[in-house]
């Protein structure tokens, strides 16, 4: 299967977008400190991301990076989307940590899947770093859950969150 690697790295600095967007959005909300800080390291680091995609951008619809990511977030965005529909009064760090997980092991099995795709080494590295630092991100809210969760030990997360 053949992809269209400048529109590939478009949709991934969106999605980058997007991903820091749900992050503030939801730090926005969160009440624990720990959990709020993890968002708003989150956010800068899908911010970081999206700069990985940056520089191997080739066409000219996106003049400055800093531009396009400090505009207001794309109301048809998954990512927030996601998020809208739990936001209320009884929004919790639970359901957000659970939000977030859910999101970052699909994006971090899509950039996975698209690096296998790709032929050019170059471009192909930049989606296997962000797949990797994707699951990274899994990790660090699957620890934080624990943490919310109260949970000793981490085979307690198999009970609650793995599949």
């Amino acid at each position: 299967m053949s992809i269209d690697l400048q529109q590939a790295i478009r949709n991934s600095i969106q999605t980058e977008k997007s991903a820091m967007d749900f992050y503030l959005a939801g730090a926005a909300y969160l009440k624990d400190q720990g959990a709020r800080r993890m968002f708003e390291l989150l956010a800068a680091e899908e911010r970081e991301h999206a700069g990985h995609y940056y520089r191997i951008y080739q066409d000219t619809d996106i003049p400055s990076l800093e531009a396009f990511l400090d505009a207001p977030p794309d109301a048809g965005s998954s990512w927030l989307a996601t998020m809208r529909r739990v936001i209320d009064d009884s929004f919790t760090e639970k359901e957000a940590l659970e939000l977030a997980m859910l999101k970052e092991k699909k994006l971090a099995e899509f950039l996975a899947g698209t690096a296998a795709q790709i032929a050019d080494p170059a471009v192909r590295e930049v989606f296997e770093l962000n797949a990797r630092e994707t699951h990274n991100h899994y990790l660090l809210i699957e620890a934080e859950y624990a943490r919310i969760m109260g949970m000793v030990d981490e085979s307690d997360m198999d009970a609650f969150v793995r599949e």
